[in-house]
């Protein structure tokens, strides 16, 4: 069964998505997700593949950003530095970033056995986080190694399955139950096509904060919020991930990661303290093989193409409308989750039938 998103709710929205509306709509990316829900244990693993499963190991050039860093994301003093980063991101709990990344580095080290096992190749994949520890037992630290590399051995182009899937399992948005979100944006850029789009793993935002296309629903709707009756404070994060196969540097990557914080900050965000909101884009293009360790074995130059920075705000743009709907549609798609602390508890879905009645009293419905 499909779950609804938000264009299915008539929520309007700026730009034209891709095929699936989804960061697999970038040609090649590819996404898996392992989801974990027995007993106390609601959690699980979200992988993308930039380069899907290929078996040359080439890097994706890459920016990042840190809105407010009270969480983690491995991987990205190299991408600070060199402006790339080989293999997998990988989306999951807080507690359980070792073993993800020690499962991702398995798995980086069969997929390109070669390179690891004859030129000393190193491995340091990307491992982001939020904290499910409202609705998962997370000192428990259940997700092993098995259960990451089912995600990206699962992982497949097509339809995102979003909310409460991978990652985002046990996760909440504005006090209502979220998790994975995506969204695509179709450009074009002089005659050429291309893709942006966003994933993200939302657990941000108390409810007051909520703005759904400029409407305050949050203010509407303060209701049924367990934060509220625990002082009110933003206790999650959000990881934004924005994928493209524009061409594009590593210092105009880092710029379009930054423009993550401008999609969730539409939602209503005011960047709280205990929230960590990390931002990751690369692009696909440039498809250039990895630095090998001997010099002979390396071309002494390498030819890159890049977009001309007049036209970058096409993309800033795209971008943006992509992040803001993929935290919607993962608002959109959750299913209420039961609460272990506090017990009674609920991160409770959004109810589709008065967010419409509201949007509509707003005259914001298509």
């Amino acid at each position: 069964m499909t779950k609804p998103r938000a264009r299915d709710l008539g929520i309007p929205f700026d730009g034209t998505p891709g095929t699936f509306n989804a960061i697999t709509d970038i040609p090649g990316v590819e996404l898996g997700q392992t989801t974990l829900t027995a007993g106390p244990v609601r959690t699980g693993v979200t992988a993308l593949l930039p380069r899907g499963k290929r078996r040359d190991p080439s890097p994706v050039w890459a920016g990042h950003f840190n809105l407010n860093g009270n969480g983690e994301m491995t991987g990205t003093h190299w991408i600070n530095e060199a402006g790339y980063f080989l293999g997998p991101v990988c989306l999951t709990n807080t507690h359980s970033v070792g073993m993800v990344h020690h499962a991702a580095t398995g798995w980086m080290t069969d997929t390109y056995a070669d390179h690891f096992q004859g030129d000393h190749g190193w491995a340091m994949p990307v491992v982001a986080e939020t904290y499910d520890g409202f609705a998962n037992d997370i000192v428990g630290r259940h997700v092993t190694e098995a259960h990451a590399r089912a995600a990206l051995d699962t992982a497949a182009p097509g339809p995102v399955a979003e909310g409460n899937t991978g990652g985002g399992t046990g996760m909440m948005t504005y006090e209502f139950k979220g998790g994975t979100g995506t969204s695509s944006r179709r450009v074009t850029l002089g005659t050429q096509g291309f893709t942006v789009a966003a994933l993200v793993q939302s657990n941000f935002g108390t409810r007051r904060e909520l703005m759904v296309r400029g409407v305050p629903v949050g203010r509407l709707w303060p209701e049924d919020a367990p934060l509220s009756g625990m002082g009110g404070r933003d206790t999650g994060s959000i990881i934004v991930i924005i994928g493209t196969d524009i061409p594009l540097l590593p210092g105009q990557l880092r710029r379009l990661a930054k423009r993550g914080a401008l999609g969730i900050g539409r939602t209503g965000t005011s960047g709280g303290h205990y929230s960590g909101d990390i931002m990751l884009a690369f692009s696909t293009a440039n498809d250039l093989p990895l630095p090998r360790m001997t010099a002979d074995e390396h071309p002494l130059f390498n030819s890159m193409t890049c977009l001309g920075e007049h036209y970058l705000d096409t993309v800033y743009a795209a971008a943006v409308d992509a992040v803001e709907e993929a935290v919607l549609n993962a608002l959109i798609a959750a299913e209420t989750m039961p609460l272990i602390k506090p017990q009674g508890s609920s991160w409770q879905a959004m109810d589709h039938a008065r967010l419409r009645q509201i949007m509509a009293d707003h005259g914001r419905l298509n």
